[in-house]
């Protein structure tokens, strides 16, 4: 296993990173969200992270839950598949159809009550976890509104988000850095620790209809 003793430099670049993001957020601010307009806007999305354990067909893992995460983290998601930084079709294809005030709507619905940390983790955190902290908080839970919060969400999406940071999938400069140093098993145990914190994140509810109440028979 390395040795993250090493690493502690990288630990300061990120709460740097953190508060400089946090700066430029705040300067470049998406507009603010509405979450009725939202849900009128969501129909296609609640298609996929309105079901409990649905999962992307190919690669197969299961899709985020985004009920308690913080809005202005989706709406980066967003505006990052738009813009082709993260590599999803399906995504792609979705976000390149929205605004940015439809992306701070839908996300504004989703999200609901964005989660706040307990201060209390839970179990014994990975080595590899002590980089993690410096955005995204001991128990998972994002120390700015535009890092997302890991608490609860699916152990194989965090391990297929990691994946594609270190393979290029995904651009982030920061995040690629420190994935390309990790191995598959310690990816599954960052994903194992953080998908076990909480409080945890949620699927959202679809609205019931007449087909969804006849297929939950």
């Amino acid at each position: 296993m390395r040795s993250y003793k090493r690493l502690g430099v990288q630990v300061a670049m990120l709460a740097l990173a953190a508060a400089a993001s946090a700066e430029s957020f705040s300067q470049n601010a998406s507009p603010a969200g509405n979450p009725s307009r939202g849900k009128d806007r969501a129909n296609t999305c609640l298609g996929c992270h309105g079901v409990p354990d649905y999962k992307n067909a190919y690669p197969n893992y299961r899709v985020p839950k985004l009920e308690g995460q913080h809005p202005e983290y989706i709406v980066i998601a967003l505006q990052a598949y738009r813009a082709g930084e993260r590599s999803h079709i399906t995504m792609h294809s979705q976000a390149s159809s929205l605004s940015d005030q439809d992306m701070a709507d839908i996300a504004a619905f989703f999200a609901g009550v964005p989660l706040k940390s307990s201060n209390a983790p839970e179990g014994k955190a990975p080595a590899a976890a002590q980089v993690c902290v410096a955005c995204h908080g001991a128990d998972g839970v994002g120390i700015t509104p535009q890092y997302p919060t890991l608490a609860g969400q699916h152990a194989d999406y965090l391990v297929r988000a990691l994946t594609e940071y270190k393979k290029g999938g995904r651009k982030n400069p920061v995040m690629a850095t420190f994935a390309g140093q990790l191995n598959a098993q310690q990816m599954e145990e960052l994903a194992a620790y953080y998908s076990q914190q909480l409080p945890a994140l949620k699927t959202e509810e679809r609205p019931s209809t007449r087909l969804t109440v006849a297929a939950e028979r």
